[in-house]
C-alpha cells in the first residue's frame, strides 16, 4: 500500500489551524458598533484541540513511526481515505485525509484509537473516541 504524500505546507497547515486566515482575524480583533462579530469557522472545527506528541500513549507512537516508514500496517484498512464524515476536523477534498489505526491493548478488534494524517507535513490528529473528537499532534513537545 502505498503512503499518502506528507508534504511540508506551513500555508496548508496554517489554514488548517486558522480557518478564514488573517481577514477573520483582523475582523475580530477590531469590532466596530455598527458591524455584527465575525462568523465562527465551521463549528466542527472548533472541536479540534491539541496535545503534545509526548502525551501520546505508546501505541500512538508506534502508528506514527510505522507511518513514518510507509508501513507495513497491522490492518487492511490503514492507510485508507478518511471521509471525516462527522464534520470534526477541517473541511477539506476527499482523499486529504487518511486514517490508521492505534492498537489499544486488550481490544478484541481495532478499537477506537486513531491516527488520522493530513497531507501536510506534521499534520496528524489523534482521536481515543473513535471520530468524536480530534487532537492534533504537536510534534514540538
Amino acid at each position: 500500500m502505498k503512503t499518502p504524500p506528507r508534504m511540508l505546507s506551513v500555508a496548508a497547515l496554517a489554514a488548517a489551524l486558522f480557518i478564514g486566515g488573517p481577514a477573520t482575524v483582523a475582523a475580530q480583533a477590531a469590532p466596530t458598533a455598527a458591524s455584527a462579530p465575525a462568523p465562527l469557522s465551521a463549528p466542527a472545527a472548533a472541536a479540534v484541540g491539541d496535545v503534545c506528541l509526548s502525551a501520546l500513549p505508546a501505541q500512538a507512537h508506534d502508528t506514527l513511526d510505522l507511518i513514518e516508514a510507509g508501513g507495513p500496517f497491522p490492518y487492511p484498512q490503514d492507510g485508507t481515505v478518511f471521509q471525516n464524515r462527522e464534520g470534526v476536523l477541517p473541511s477539506r477534498s476527499t482523499g486529504y485525509y487518511h486514517e490508521y489505526t492505534v492498537i489499544t491493548p486488550g481490544s478484541s478488534d481495532r478499537g477506537a484509537r486513531r491516527v488520522v494524517t493530513g497531507e501536510a507535513g506534521d499534520e496528524d490528529y489523534y482521536t481515543a473516541d473513535h471520530y468524536a473528537s480530534f487532537d492534533l499532534v504537536d510534534h514540538t513537545c
